[in-house]
């Protein structure tokens, strides 16, 4: 009787259990829809992918997508993908920002907040710099003009500039 209650338990409460991502493991794997398809985190591999986790009432998300523009421009050609992952439950909000924030990186869509909840996404905008070999490299909440120097720094070393 004991076992089939734990995995009972495991199966009802697994989702509330998961543990935060750490800088050295593994990226959490996920796929979501995007307005050009389908956006999977293993399509990326070999790629350096600055995850991050944004929301429509985010001030400071209005003011990192000009930056993520520009690092999605500046190293694109150098293998770094910026995946913009919205949590809005409403896809009007999200649709409304982006009219009057634009993105020019990959955009990805989780109503259901799944994709945060796996990385134990806390604050908005927060980011996930992972590596070409899908490790993580580094975890950042928030997003501050004076921390843009050390975020592109951060980049730069995961694409081996200095």
């Amino acid at each position: 009787m004991f076992p089939k209650l734990w995995i009972t338990l495991m199966l009802v409460f697994a989702p509330w259990l998961a543990r935060a991502v750490e800088v050295g493991e593994m990226a959490h794997p996920f796929e979501l829809s995007g307005p050009h398809g389908v956006i999977r985190l293993a399509d990326f591999r070999g790629k350096t992918v600055y995850l991050d986790f944004w929301a429509s009432w985010c001030a400071p998300c209005k003011q990192s997508f000009p930056w993520m523009n520009e690092m999605q421009a500046r190293y694109g050609g150098k293998g770094l993908r910026i995946v913009g992952v919205n949590v809005d439950q409403k896809s009007a909000a999200a649709q409304s920002f982006l009219r009057s924030t634009p993105a020019r990186f990959e955009l990805a869509f989780d109503a259901a907040g799944n994709v945060p909840r796996s990385y134990d996404v806390k604050a908005m905008p927060t980011s996930v710099l992972i590596g070409p070999d899908g490790r993580v490299l580094a975890v950042h909440s928030g997003f501050r003009a004076d921390e843009q120097a050390e975020l592109e720094s951060r980049i730069k070393i995961a694409l081996g500039e200095r």
